[in-house]
């Protein structure tokens, strides 16, 4: 009876130390999968943010160019 008590406490110890490195490594695997999906993100915002920016670009360009030139044709012309 006594070994037996033993052997249950030992593999209650045992269960309970495989519990806990279960609940680390999922923990671990879950803080890994946020982080890789705020890295994600943060890529998807700067990538729009640099279209956006691009097309700011090449439209204050265009439309300055067609303001000088519609200038130039009010003042030549």
């Amino acid at each position: 009876m006594r070994q037996s008590l033993a052997d249950w406490e030992k593999a209650f110890v045992r269960e309970i130390t495989l519990d806990r490195h279960r609940r680390d490594s999922l923990r671990r695997t879950s803080e890994q999968r946020a982080h890789k999906r705020d890295i994600e993100k943060r890529h998807k915002r700067g990538s729009v943010r640099f279209g956006l920016l691009v097309l700011t670009l090449i439209m204050t360009a265009v439309i300055v160019t067609f303001v000088m030139f519609r200038t130039l044709y009010l003042l030549l012309g």
